[in-house]
């Protein structure tokens, strides 16, 4: 059997250079790695309790037809969302399209004229921006239906403006939501911890415990040992192709929280009436439970790519968020490449050693939702998922890529290796 330097210089084409840089940078993440295994190792516990408490059966893995009346896996995934998150409630649909969808529902649900909505992270996801009425000509934004729409934006450094916040909420005292995004997106800014999440919270609480504090959980969960629900957070939602997932569930979302705002969702996502009596699992319930299973471990794999990507775009001169041994609280890794022709050959180097699709160039392109063009790397077995090894970037100054997934340590490594030395070969 050859060697794995053999096998990665002759079939990867990975130079002798490439290869021992990278191998040094594995052996110097040796203490980090251990960390994100404790944390796994405490997530993992935390959902096999949670499953024994809910009294999970394969019962629950059969699926009804038709109106979907008495599915007991529908019911049973609500309750073991809720358990792991440790929350009063929560709601899990496959038939939520992705991440953006759960975080307009929310506030489509709980906002209404006069209202006010206060985004404490500058400027949420592009994918937002019609629903809000900040872009476009929705018909029916938020901002057409009266809802007042204000941002508090990150201080220089990139930290939270706590005393912005606390202004904003003063000259605005019909603010009903406070939303919190904990992921960075495509904001060159480390990702919001639990205990910046519970801070928020505090100060928000403190001059009005009636205002709800949202939190968009993407990219997220199982980073730490608690999630926004133990920092105080009213309701939280997510992505199931990121995170919980585990790398299996093939769509969806969920939502989590107080019982009487998932009630509130609930009837705007079916009608009054009929909340989460109706709506078909169309199979998918055993996928949910195993994805949520195993989503602490792929996590921590997706988590150590990201740690190896940084530290190793870092030795070889880039400047990267967050650095490799500062903490994290997404599985994001960004790279300020500099140059568009940097983006595109890093995004091409990720999708030449994917599984699926390796043979694709990928191109820019005019993504739905976003103001400029984008580059997605992402050769998956399910499309668009994040939790998968995958990179993208809108490509705009100052030309940063964001790298993210990994089912397998070994996939992140191999994906980062050759983003570098394709970039090597393009500076010659």
């Amino acid at each position: 059997m050859s060697s794995i330097e053999d096998l990665l210089l002759t079939e990867y084409n990975i130079s002798k250079e490439t290869y021992h840089i990278g191998e040094t940078v594995d052996k110097s993440l040796k203490n980090i790695f251990e960390e994100i295994d404790k944390i796994k190792e405490f997530n993992f516990y935390k959902v096999l309790l949670a499953m024994k408490k809910i009294g999970l059966s394969d019962q629950h893995f059969n699926w009804t037809t038709g109106y979907g009346y008495s599915d007991l896996g529908r019911e049973k995934i609500d309750a073991l969302y809720a358990e792991v998150f440790r929350t009063e409630d929560a709601i899990v649909r496959s038939s939520f399209a992705n991440g953006t969808h759960v975080l307009g529902l929310c506030l489509k649900s709980l906002l209404g004229p006069g209202d006010g909505l206060l985004s404490v992270t500058g400027k949420p996801y592009d994918t937002l921006d019609e629903l809000i009425g900040i872009k476009g000509d929705y018909h029916n934004s938020l901002i057409k239906q009266g809802i007042e729409y204000q941002e508090v934006p990150f201080l220089e450094e990139g930290s939270l403006d706590y005393q912005g916040i606390k202004e904003a909420l003063r000259f605005k005292p019909h603010t009903k939501i406070v939303y919190i995004q904990r992921s960075t997106g495509y904001h060159y800014r480390k990702a919001l911890t639990i205990d910046c999440i519970k801070k928020v919270v505090e100060v928000v609480k403190t001059i009005n415990p009636k205002i709800i504090c949202m939190v968009d959980n993407c990219y997220g969960e199982f980073l730490e040992g608690k999630e926004p629900g133990e920092a105080g957070a009213d309701v939280f939602a997510g992505s199931l192709i990121k995170n919980p997932g585990g790398g299996i569930v093939l769509s969806g979302g969920y939502i989590a929280g107080k019982k009487v705002l998932i009630k509130k969702i609930a009837q705007e996502h079916t009608l009054p009436g009929i909340e989460r009596e109706c709506g078909l699992t169309f199979g998918q319930s055993r996928s949910l439970f195993q994805g949520l299973f195993l989503a602490p471990n792929i996590v921590a794999q997706a988590i150590k790519s990201a740690v190896f990507c940084g530290a190793l775009f870092q030795k070889s001169g880039y400047e990267v968020k967050p650095e490799p041994l500062e903490q994290r609280s997404d599985i994001i890794q960004s790279i300020r490449l500099g140059s568009k022709e940097k983006v595109l050959a890093f995004c091409e180097a990720i999708q030449a050693v994917a599984p699926v699709d390796a043979f694709v160039k990928p191109e820019p392109w005019d993504m739905p939702g976003y103001s400029h063009k984008i580059i997605m790397a992402a050769g998956t077995f399910i499309q668009g998922s994040s939790i998968e090894l995958s990179a993208d970037a809108p490509i705009k100054e100052p030309y940063i890529v964001y790298f993210q997934g990994g089912l397998d340590y070994v996939h992140g490594k191999i994906g980062a290796l050759k983003a570098l030395e394709t970039i090597k070969k393009l500076e010659l």
